[in-house]
């Protein structure tokens, strides 16, 4: 990493110290018990903890411009807000060591930030306002500066109320300089559930939800032809995989890599060449069952973790979860197929050889059924599992709330970035923290955890997004590295935006 700053990177390091100092100063007082306080993330600690992690001298640069976009999909002109111009967001790369240095120029008409989902990097480029930063006010420039710290396959994206609806996120793919898998060429995917100008925007969204579904009697059911649109409310929507209710939001599209069914991406390979399928879920509301018909995937990943290889006929994938797979290419033309789990819908892309004909969408399978398993049933690799170790704190967090009010929340209490440290759940560095997510809803739910990937069970996957089932109890442990303040919400975007969140706090 060269010393030299430019014009540019000081000015932008100017922005980035004065937004932290205003953080400071602004934000509500960070009560803590008494004879102890909450690490910052303005701390030294977490330079210091940053200052541990390994370095390959080398940096990944990439401005990111947060706009307003027109584009076309399925016929229909709309207006969005993206990164650069585009619907699909920069794919940012880099190696274990690597600094990324990413310059956000925000020219949206109100502010904005950037999560890096999965990274546990450091604190103060976390992305939250109200918590780690403030907002990237409206005009202005800020750098997130920092190590990439682990291995596989991430993502970024904004933080700030119902954006990362529009197409305000990208895949980050961080390489294993020693990495063991083999294979011929990688296919990085992004799904994602599409409504913003065609049927409304997501603000329009959360204004409808909020005002709850309790006075809709038996209008929760779906006739014979599937599920039935209420406004943007999906009613009858089920999955028995998911325990019950598959999701609430009605969306016209679903999206392969910004691709919609009438013109579906195509990736070339020859025959008997092995693919690695990087799948990122960027949806709001909606579970993908993803398969290839008639042909089963190697699982190697979850999150990034890798994990003992599975074979499966299909996984599902809740918002926020990732999972690379390994496909070898047969000839002709391959559907690689992501089932809207229980909405009747789908996104899909082809693999071709560059024969046969291409698949005719009515001719694609509306089920898929055999093995099928989500990344919270599979088992870590070995060499990533944690230490057999007992827990020094226990946090029981039990999920709350429900469809009626759409009042979501954590032990019954709705999460406000206003007061960030109201009933934050504290802990300090060193612990062996086990988490208990207890799900007292009807509805599933993934749940994240910023800052820190988490172990479920003794032997379970390595990850920082799991589904909980409804009236499900999913324990997992993680060790308490990575000091500062750290976000937890359900991944879904509009039971986070109505309450669904809260702290992990370090204390000293």
């Amino acid at each position: 990493m060269t010393n030299k700053l430019n014009r540019r990177s000081f000015l932008g390091l100017s922005v980035a110290t004065t937004a932290v100092a205003a953080l400071a100063a602004c934000a509500p007082t960070p009560t803590a018990p008494a004879g102890v306080s909450r690490i910052l993330p303005t701390d030294p600690l977490v330079s210091a903890a940053e200052a541990q992690r390994a370095s390959t001298g080398k940096t990944v640069s990439q401005t990111l411009t947060a706009g307003p976009l027109s584009t076309t999909r399925a016929g229909t002109d709309i207006a969005t807000w993206g990164y650069n111009g585009s619907l699909v967001a920069p794919t940012l790369r880099g190696s274990v060591g690597d600094q990324l240095s990413v310059i956000v120029d925000n020219q949206l008409n109100e502010s904005t930030s950037i999560h890096w989902h999965g990274l546990a990097m450091r604190n103060d480029a976390d992305g939250v306002p109200g918590l780690t930063q403030e907002g990237i006010g409206a005009g202005t420039e800020y750098p997130y500066d920092f190590k990439l710290p682990h291995p596989g396959t991430y993502w970024y994206h904004s933080h700030v109320e119902m954006q990362r609806e529009r197409a305000l996120y990208g895949a980050l793919i961080i390489d294993d300089p020693q990495e063991p898998l083999t294979y011929d060429k990688e296919w990085v995917i992004v799904l994602d559930d599409w409504l913003d100008g065609v049927t409304g925007t997501p603000d329009d969204v959360i204004k409808e939800l909020s005002k709850g579904m309790g006075g809709m009697g038996g209008m929760d059911h779906g006739g014979d032809n599937g599920p039935m649109v209420m406004g943007h409310m999906l009613m009858g929507a089920t999955s028995d995989f998911l325990g019950g209710d598959a999701g609430d939001v009605a969306y016209p599209l679903h999206l392969f890599n910004g691709t919609s069914a009438e013109k579906p991406e195509t990736f070339t390979a020859k025959q008997g060449e092995r693919i690695r399928l990087r799948i990122i879920n960027a949806a709001g509301d909606t579970a993908y069952r993803i398969g290839v018909p008639n042909q089963q995937l190697t699982v190697t990943h979850t999150d990034g973790f890798p994990v003992e290889h599975t074979q499966a006929d299909a996984i599902v994938l809740g918002m926020g979860e990732r999972i690379d797979a390994l496909l070898t290419v047969r000839d002709g033309y391959t559907p690689v197929v992501a089932l809207a789990e229980g909405k009747a819908q789908m996104a899909y892309g082809l693999l071709s050889t560059g024969t046969g004909d291409v698949p005719a969408r009515a001719d694609l399978p509306k089920t898929l059924t055999g093995k099928v398993v989500h990344g919270g049933q599979l088992t870590a690799d070995p060499a990533v599992r944690l230490a057999a170790k007992a827990p020094d704190r226990v946090h029981e967090l039990r999920l709350t709330g429900g469809m009626a009010n759409y009042d979501w929340g954590i032990n019954g209490h709705r999460f406000d970035m206003a007061k960030p440290f109201e009933k934050a759940f504290d802990i300090q560095a060193g612990e062996r923290v086990e988490v208990k997510f207890v799900n007292d809803t009807e509805m599933w739910h993934p749940m994240h955890i910023h800052g820190h990937t988490f172990q479920i069970g003794e032997t379970g996957a390595r990850k920082d997004t799991v589904i909980v089932l409804p009236k499900e109890t999913v324990t997992v442990q993680f060790d308490a590295d990575n000091p500062g303040q750290w976000l937890f919400h359900c991944h879904n975007a509009f039971h986070a935006e109505r309450g669904m969140m809260g702290v992990f706090s370090y204390l000293k």
